[in-house]
């Protein structure tokens, strides 16, 4: 077993976390507040690309996953889902689900909806009560994050290193049970702190050492090249250049670079690019000629076919894509 020093040499430098975390976003699009009772299915997670985030003010649920795993949340448990996906919270496992839209929803006060799902002749203590949140999670720059995180994180494996979560699930439990004046504003905060948190702890302990990258991190003069490659990625950036932010040749550079994340810087940057350019045009709608020039393409051809090499399909998908993406979710919402 790893003494705390150890440990810590493991990690990634906090320094370097919390400037690569400035540019996450996690909005909260809309929550609901859910009281229910036995027996209860509900099914989330009809649009793809948005994050789910619950908490269970009265348990116990169980959380089947979009890879059908079921879960037990008890009592003050919270779970992010970053990827969302179509998932349920149900009373037992062999319940039926309903789509949570196709429930009745009571309007508390902007974004957040109050939704009963309670059979009358059902005990009163056999209620369950969550509250839920639909939210866009942006990563920026660290976006292809997003692909390596677990299918859901739970906030309870985050408690004992992070005690500091304890009071803000706490008051959560307060504010949906007892329902006083302005609770449902108040949820809403905490839950997007709460998710934000969890993401937060996830990098600082390591990712799961699931990325080479977080292995570049560790390595505070590699890490420094990371940082200037994610801070400026539309700079054309030489092997020179990146070399002198480590304060290396470009030979012992460019050979403890890829030994450390799998593959040559350039071709990190341009990996970083294009998946940048993957957000801005899919999901922001920002044009392709925008996007190139932002990136530091000289030409939109040029940009094109770097997009298609790495991603697999030229840009100009995305926007048809984006296109129907957008009226699926306005006939959603």
């Amino acid at each position: 077993m790893l003494d705390q020093k150890s440990e810590n040499r493991l990690l990634p430098d906090p320094d370097l976390v919390s400037e690569l975390l400035m540019g996450m976003r996690l909005v909260g699009l809309d929550y609901r507040r859910i009281e229910a009772t036995t027996p209860f299915g509900l099914g989330f997670g009809e649009v793809e690309g948005r994050a789910q985030f619950h908490f269970v003010a009265c348990g116990p649920v169980y959380l089947r996953s979009p890879a059908g795993t079921l879960h037990t949340m008890n009592t003050g448990d919270a779970v992010l889902l970053p990827r969302g996906g179509a998932h349920s919270l149900i009373s037992s496992p062999d319940i039926p689900c309903q789509n949570i839209r196709s429930l009745d929803a009571a309007p508390l006060c902007n974004s957040v909806t109050d939704i009963k799902a309670c059979n009358p002749d059902t005990p009163h203590e056999k209620r369950v009560l969550v509250f839920s949140g639909c939210m866009e999670f942006d990563l920026g720059g660290l976006h292809p994050l997003v692909g390596l995180m677990p299918e859901v994180m739970f906030v309870g494996t985050l408690l004992p290193r992070y005690p500091e979560l304890l009071p803000m699930l706490e008051a959560m439990e307060r504010e949906t049970t007892q329902a006083r004046a302005g609770f449902a504003g108040i949820l809403a905060r905490l839950a997007d702190v709460v998710a934000a948190f969890i993401v937060r702890a996830w990098v600082e302990c390591g990712c799961g050492d699931s990325s080479g990258w977080i292995a570049a991190l560790r390595d505070p003069r590699l890490g420094r090249v990371i940082l200037a490659i994610h801070n400026n990625p539309g700079h054309d950036w030489s092997l020179a250049e990146l070399a002198s932010e480590m304060g290396a040749s470009r030979s012992v550079f460019a050979e403890r670079f890829l030994d450390v994340t799998g593959i040559t810087p350039l071709r990190y940057l341009t990996e970083l690019r294009m998946r940048l350019a993957s957000q801005w045009i899919g999901k922001e709608h920002m044009p392709i000629e925008t996007a190139a020039i932002k990136l530091g393409y000289g030409s939109q051809a040029a940009f094109s076919r770097a997009f298609k090499r790495i991603i697999g399909h030229p840009p100009g998908s995305l926007t048809a894509r984006g296109h129907i993406d957008r009226m699926v979710r306005a006939e959603v919402d």
